[in-house]
């Protein structure tokens, strides 16, 4: 299992950013609920690539300009 590491940085207005190194899937969500807890309101989550790797997680956006293809074989 890779090492996981939790990065804070406090920016001068008192926003807090934090950055999980290291996880996947919903690890990153798992390691830093408590934290999140005691800070307060969470303002906005970004998710990592990583967030997506073996996980079935569903992408929390819809990119309106993309086009689907679908193609059939028979």
């Amino acid at each position: 299992m890779p090492e996981q590491t939790l990065k804070f940085t406090i920016k001068q207005d008192g926003t807090v950013i934090e950055e999980v190194i290291g996880a996947t899937s919903d690890e990153c969500v798992e390691l830093t609920r408590q934290i999140d807890n005691k800070l307060g309101d969470v303002i906005t989550r970004e998710y990592k690539p990583e967030y997506f790797k073996n996980n079935n997680n569903v992408a929390l956006y819809n990119d309106q300009d993309q086009t689907q293809e679908q193609t059939t074989t028979g």
